[in-house]
């Protein structure tokens, strides 16, 4: 009974704190679509309803804590992975409305490149707020692709591929090796700095050690209280002419 009480208590103060986390969120996009003159590509319901729909999130997140963590994943047992293959996804996190809200051109808030793993098709990429266990910091993992589009992690997916099949198996060679020296994720979004990283650097990295530029434009600039960035974001890999899409899907739909 005192179990139960000190779980129901936890739950509610991880809501209480993830709705601060919200009100900062939204402010801070507030102030970057201001400074960016937005509001013609976005208008406040939209952005209001991010708002509560992330509350809704956090609400749901917390009930789930309570229960066993039922898993369940979107990515289709039919699909069938290349080594170099770039996967999106498009998860409900505040991280994910952020990256959403930001991109004004993007679908996906996160990406990651398929690897070789003995002969098992694994993703590797940058990612954080996703620790395997207790003191795990924000790093570069290892997934299998029903782990990495979880229902809890993802609503909506896509594999993309490119036609020069070596050079995708020389960048995914490069991606396990910058798993394989436990990469930290760069939480400054620094591209000149390769000894951490971040997710859609990870990616355009990897393809570049190839002699392929994947990337569609400049670096955004990215400026909130506080927090000054240049940073790439998953769409402008995503609209690269180099990649073709192989399947899309979501929760219960295939396309």
């Amino acid at each position: 009974m005192q179990t139960a009480i000190m779980s129901d208590k936890l739950s509610v103060l991880k809501f209480f704190y993830a709705t601060l986390l919200q009100i900062w969120l939204f402010i801070l996009i507030f102030a970057e679509m201001e400074r960016k003159k937005l509001w013609n590509r976005l208008s406040w319901q939209v952005l209001w309803g991010v708002l509560l729909l992330s509350g809704f999130v956090s609400l749901s997140s917390c009930k789930a804590d309570k229960a066993d963590g039922e898993h369940r994943s979107i990515f289709p047992p039919d699909c069938q992975l290349r080594a170099g293959d770039v996967v999106f996804r498009r998860g409900g996190s505040m991280m994910s409305h952020s990256v959403i809200i930001l991109d004004a051109h993007g679908q996906y808030s996160h990406v990651g490149i398929v690897v070789d793993s003995a002969g098992v098709p694994m993703i590797v990429h940058a990612v954080p707020g996703e620790p395997d266990f207790d003191g795990d910091v924000d790093r570069v993992k290892m997934e299998s692709p029903e782990r990495f589009f979880d229902i809890q992690r993802a609503s909506r997916g896509e594999v993309c591929r490119m036609d020069d099949s070596l050079a995708a198996a020389g960048a995914a060679d490069v991606a396990r090796r910058i798993y394989n020296r436990h990469t930290l994720f760069d939480h400054a979004y620094n591209g000149n700095d390769t000894t951490r990283m971040y997710c859609t650097e990870l990616v355009i990295y990897a393809y570049k050690q190839q002699g392929i530029d994947l990337e569609s434009g400049e670096a955004e600039h990215v400026e909130l209280p506080g927090f000054k960035i240049d940073c790439y974001f998953p769409s402008q890999v995503y609209e690269s002419p180099l990649l073709h899409s192989v399947a899309r899907f979501s929760d219960d739909i295939q396309e």
